[in-house]
């Protein structure tokens, strides 16, 4: 820490980033500052709170990067953040996605829901306040408006088209002026428009019910009803019709709560809460949270955005080149200050549940690092087998990341060169084919790795890892009674029994990591053994082949759903009658 103390004493005294490092050379933390001398030098000096000292014990390198402005080390800072997603950084980033209503750039245009925003030419509404709303404002649409609705043309006319949602490209001739008017027509309603659309229907309604052709009069008075009823559900607050983000943001000790309101067409229609601790003063996080929000088009741009005074605004506007505005009073402040009391409400909520359960999962991998008598191990990969009988073997891996699980990292292993039910070979091969891509790779390596099993897969392991790779890393054996519940750690070559008190944390530690990757394990192997049950079936019958295989076993899902379908089902997954017939006489056979 002294060597480090130094070299942080020689940094020039510029803006720019600086890049934390661990023991392997990982980055695992990002930061920006005004004079990067003071703030990387800050670190090393004095006392820190508990989540910034676990920090701190971490870092054996650092590197900086220096810019000519701060807006140039903001916007560096977050593409570091993207290329190396460094532990630390990671609840900065906003991972969330919301759906979005998408009408595509195509000869014949589709409407489609999406939670993914591309440059692709698309024309994207919303975010919608959960899958639910979208889906009723689409089905809706579809209704109203008759775009096409396959991905790709079929040879013939579907479903859509017999019960009027679909002008059948397929087989019909459909002019761009029609398809222009439709598009137009679904814009103008998801622009604030549905009342307009609203009091043409109900013209055309009574107009109907005038010349008694009382069945197209029901026709405009269902989708009369069908409006009502969706557009009143996403009715939450009006302003005054502009779209816009407002953020607010509330800390306390270490943490911050961020909350954005989401306001489009007049509707407050959803918020994003987020909760973390930053290692920054609190506006220079905020300004990182914000830049990160619309990063690489992660949410659509608003008209205008909405954040509290703050020295940063201005390399806002910069950076997003949108209206940022302050509001000092009136309905725009209100919304601000709305968006802060709930910010504070969450963080005073959650605050201490999040504090309590934070120490107590890095106070338990430290406690499981000094009984084990290694490092604290911050990164623990675990596997586990999974078979019946040796049928369709395979293997799966989760990581915890100081604690906590680390999806991201979670891995899928098919088990290639082991032939029935070797519990021990299987653990071998995979444990082979994970550490030779990280050392190929030159990955930073776990601090631990577990085993479920006993003395057999612990041996196993290191057999691979001690004499194969010449890989010195623990490896420790998590042994399971017989009602399969962990039951004790096994560690070293001798694989002696380790003595953990059963009400630990670290002891509750190990049963959340056996129990996960068991999990995991088991999911996977479920979902090999349905998909090759699923297709053997199918094996023998004219006409499928394995693309037909896999459109099948995305329409229907399952052996069961499809042996229930009927001919009409096949038919909505473009399955030619004749085929489909086929495939059903086989499915009786079963």
């Amino acid at each position: 820490m002294q060597s480090l103390k130094q070299k942080s004493e020689v940094i020039p005294r510029n803006p720019g980033c600086y890049l934390m490092k661990d023991k392997n050379g990982a980055v695992i933390y990002v930061g920006k500052a005004e004079v990067l001398r003071t703030r990387v030098r800050s670190y090393f000096i004095g006392s820190h709170d508990t989540k910034t000292q676990t920090l701190v014990t971490q870092i054996e390198d650092f590197e900086y990067i220096l810019t000519s402005s701060n807006i140039e080390a903001l916007i560096l800072e977050m593409n570091l953040i993207k290329k190396y997603e460094p532990k630390y950084n990671v609840l900065l980033k906003d991972d969330k996605s919301y759906p979005y209503l998408k009408i595509t750039n195509e000869e014949h245009p589709r409407l489609i829901k999406t939670r993914q925003v591309k440059k692709d030419g698309g024309r994207y509404f919303g975010p919608y306040p959960n899958a639910l709303a979208a889906n009723e404002t689409k089905k809706l649409l579809d209704r109203l408006y008759p775009l096409r609705k396959c991905r790709t043309l079929p040879d013939r006319v579907c479903l859509y088209y017999h019960i009027g949602q679909c002008l059948a490209p397929c087989e019909f001739p459909v002019s761009q002026e029609k398809n222009k008017a439709l598009v137009n027509e679904i814009q103008r309603f998801l622009n604030n428009g549905h009342h307009e659309v609203r009091a043409e229907l109900e013209e055309k309604m009574h107009a109907a019910s005038e010349e008694l052709n009382f069945e197209r009069a029901k026709e405009m008075r269902d989708q009369i009803e069908h409006i009502d009823a969706v557009m009143q559900k996403q009715k939450m607050m009006a302003t005054d019709g502009t779209n816009r983000d407002v953020f607010a943001y509330a800390y306390d000790k270490g943490w911050m709560c961020v909350q954005v309101f989401f306001i489009r067409q007049g509707k407050l229609i959803e918020r994003d809460v987020s909760l973390f601790p930053f290692y920054q003063t609190p506006e220079e996080d905020f300004l990182t949270f914000v830049g990160q929000f619309y990063w690489d088009d992660n949410h659509l741009k608003p008209k205008e955005i909405i954040v509290p005074p703050n020295d940063s605004a201005v390399y806002m506007r910069e950076m997003l080149g949108i209206k940022v505005l302050e509001p000092k009073r009136g309905q725009k402040k209100e919304l601000l200050d709305l968006a802060t009391k709930n910010a504070e409400a969450a963080l005073k909520e959650r605050f201490d549940l999040i504090e309590r359960d934070e120490e107590r999962t890095v106070r338990a991998v430290e406690k499981l690092g000094e009984t084990l008598d290694i490092d604290p191990p911050y990164r623990i990969e675990a596997f586990d087998n999974s078979n019946i009988q040796g049928t369709n073997p395979v293997s799966a891996m989760v990581v915890f990341a100081d604690g906590k699980p680390y999806k991201k990292d979670y891995r899928k292993y098919r088990v290639k060169d082991v032939q029935g039910p070797d519990d021990y070979a299987s653990m071998k091969e995979v444990i082979r084919r994970r550490y030779l891509r990280l050392l190929r790779e030159e990955a930073p390596l776990p601090d631990l790795v577990l085993v479920d099993g006993g003395k057999g897969q612990l041996s196993a392991a290191i057999s691979v890892l001690q004499d194969e790779l010449n890989l010195p890393l623990p490896v420790a054996g998590m042994a399971k009674d017989d009602k399969h519940k962990t039951s004790q750690l096994l560690f070293g070559e001798d694989a002696h029994p380790v003595r953990l008190p059963r009400d630990s944390h670290e002891f509750y530690l190990l049963q959340r990591i056996q129990d996960e990757v068991h999990r995991f394990a088991v999911q996977f192997h479920r979902q090999t053994r349905a998909k090759r049950s699923f297709a053997s079936v199918l094996d023998d019958v004219p006409g499928i082949g394995e693309k037909r295989k896999r459109k099948l076993l995305r329409h229907f899902g399952s052996m069961k759903k499809m042996k229930e379908a009927s001919l009409e089902d096949f038919r909505k997954a473009s399955i030619p009658d004749q085929v489909a017939r086929a495939v059903m006489e086989k499915l009786q056979e079963k």
